[in-house]
């Protein structure tokens, strides 16, 4: 029996000079088809390169059968290896130095037409892109971010391997976690009423693992989360997950620098910015970039004007900062002259996204500062608002007066407005860096309440312990997030391991004992065995992938993902059921009218990292 593949002996990268007399057998697809001269030229294409085949009018058998090719049909051809005649090689092919003379070929499958072009990387609708997604998935650009992406989860694997974690899959069917709202709901048959939920994370099962004694723990994850979508969102993503037992923050962070320091140097052109990555604590963040999603590769920080604002004459900025708000500012050059209309257009139009009612500003000349709030402020003052910003003669400075909030927000956003306007920041660096000591607690003024700012597992800092009753928004909780170019990359904290003051944390957010013991029960059982000091973080794999092939959206890294508006056009999903189904799930609907299909609906609720 031949035990020999029948479709090929090479893939269609292999092939080079020094194979040239031996007999080789390819299979793929036609990626081009020309005719020269009498002769047939087939570009044949698998996942490992393109090889030129050229068919002889010679050999009758073939060759008419080689004239019916057509782009993307499978096809086996057989051959001899022959060196390319000189002037006729490609250099931009490793098989660009040789071809092989066909002597048999094999129609395996015909194609229809593609409803877009595979062999040329031209703008298509992503709809269109998605609907025939296995077809996307051949163009280059594709198939090799996803090579990428397989390449980067076995650096992560082998990686967390050499270090003794354990990778452990969770389950997928599980209860509803504290966001419900959020979750996706799985009815349960066998329990009419009652219905399972799809993690958006694996937080509690990761945490019982160091309950259970496996101390090193790591799962390249699947979560779901029924979130409104945007470029760096979708219902289900991917992340790697990982809890440590007995560690401390500085392990948790210097393993995932190493373990991205490896990815990055490793697998991409790229270079990262500042080695160590810088850490900043949360108020550091904000005060400096507007943000805790910093974007450091380049400057135009926030400068903090409030005491010269305060004895101006200009209301506006007195009056805010009398209010118990802020004035601050940012100085940018290389704008030229800008006329008023394009400022109070356009630059304060970005300023507003982030909830500013205006956008004050002057610009620096030799002489002082000038503009429409220049009167408001003595030479004296001007100099200082100057030295404060840091601003060079032909500088803008650009101030917004409001609450903190307001004030970091619509800077932060203009900031990013005028590096991309500007070409601030090198694509080609990661500018990454930690961001710490986040407050545990936020106030949720729609709701009048206390939250998580981040998730209620948290540590808190031990000096703070004693504030959770009494000042519970001014505890720091030991959580840290990873960030790269503006893009929040991980998350992750030293989680409670003790019940008495996870018990005190569900308290100030309005849980109590008994509620407690109903939702976290399992896991507050946990702790009363032993459970070891632990933490952990969650890198979001999608992101990191996205920002390493530079593309605009995590939809361009992963093999199947929704359109924006949550839809999967090529299994039309979700869609409707049959009764049947919903009579055996014990489920009754109460039917509303329906908007077009692939609609965004407006209540949809939003996604983050672990």
């Amino acid at each position: 029996m031949d035990r020999r593949n029948p479709y090929r002996t090479h893939n269609a990268g292999d092939l080079r000079k020094e194979n040239v007399g031996e007999t080789a057998r390819l299979a793929g697809w036609v990626h081009r088809r020309r005719d020269h001269g009498g002769l047939i030229f087939i570009d044949l294409r698998d996942r490992w390169g393109i090889t030129q085949v050229t068919f002889d009018p010679e050999r009758e058998d073939i060759f008419s059968t080689a004239e019916k090719l057509r782009p993307e049909w499978s096809i086996s051809v057989e051959g001899e290896v022959t060196a390319r005649p000189p002037g006729n090689e490609n250099p931009d092919l490793p098989t660009g130095h040789i071809e092989v003379r066909a002597t048999d070929l094999r129609v395996l499958n015909t194609s229809e037409t593609p409803p877009f072009e595979i062999e040329r990387d031209r703008p298509v609708d992503e709809t269109l892109r998605l609907k025939y997604r296995y077809l996307d998935l051949r163009r280059e650009k594709m198939r090799d971010t996803i090579l990428f992406r397989h390449r980067v989860v076995k650096h992560i694997r082998d990686f967390l391997d050499a270090r003794e974690f354990v990778e452990i899959e969770t389950p997928l069917l599980t209860a509803s976690t504290p966001e419900g709202a959020r979750d996706y709901l799985v009815p349960a048959r066998l329990y009419p009423g009652q219905f399972y939920a799809l993690p958006q994370s694996p937080q509690q099962f990761k945490q019982l693992l160091m309950v259970a004694g496996f101390e090193r723990y790591f799962q390249i994850a699947r979560a779901l989360r029924d979130e409104d979508q945007r470029g760096d969102r979708q219902p289900e993503h991917t992340q790697l997950d990982m809890e440590l037992s007995y560690t401390t923050q500085d392990e948790v962070l210097g393993l995932v620098e190493e373990l991205f320091t490896g990815i990055v140097e490793g697998l991409t052109d790229k270079t990262i910015g500042q080695k160590p990555f810088p850490r900043l604590t949360y108020a550091e963040a904000m005060d400096r970039f507007g943000s805790d999603k910093p974007d450091i590769r380049f400057g135009l920080e926030l400068r903090d004007v409030s005491e010269i604002a305060a004895t101006s004459g200009f209301k506006v900025f007195s009056g805010a900062v009398e209010s118990g708000g802020s004035v601050r500012g940012i100085a940018v050059g290389g704008l030229g002259d800008l006329s008023r209309g394009k400022i109070e257009g356009e630059i304060t139009d970005v300023a507003k996204t982030g909830g500013a009612r205006g956008l004050a500003f002057m610009k620096a000349e030799a002489d002082g500062l000038t503009g429409p709030i220049a009167k408001f402020f003595s030479d004296e003052e001007q100099a200082s608002l100057r030295e404060a910003l840091g601003a060079r003669q032909g500088d803008y400075l650009f101030f917004v007066a409001d609450k903190d909030p307001v004030v970091f927000e619509s800077l932060g956003r203009l900031r990013l407005h005028f590096r991309d306007r500007l070409g601030l920041a090198d694509d080609d660096v990661l500018g990454l860096c930690w961001v710490t000591d986040f407050p545990l607690f936020e106030w949720n003024e729609d709701e009048g309440r206390v939250e998580p700012m981040h998730h209620m597992f948290t540590m808190p800092r031990e000096e703070d312990l004693g504030l959770l009753e009494t000042e519970p928004l001014k505890v720091i909780g030991q959580l840290y997030d990873l960030v790269a170019n503006g893009t929040e990359l991980a998350s992750g904290s030293i989680r409670i391991h003790r019940p008495d003051i996870q018990q005190r944390v569900f308290d100030v957010i309005g849980i109590d004992s008994e509620e407690a013991e109903r939702r976290f029960g399992a896991m507050l059982t946990a702790f009363r065995y032993g459970a070891p000091p632990h933490g952990g973080i969650a890198p979001g794999i999608d992101r990191l992938i996205m920002l390493l092939r530079d593309q605009p959206n995590i939809r361009e890294v992963m093999a199947f993902p929704k359109t924006q508006a949550a839809r999967d056009e090529m299994m039309d999903a979700p869609g409707p059921v049959s009764e049947d189904q919903l009579k055996e799930l014990h489920i009754a609907l109460r039917r509303r009218p329906e908007g077009p299909k692939g609609s965004d609906p407006a209540s949809r609720p939003s996604e983050g990292n672990n």
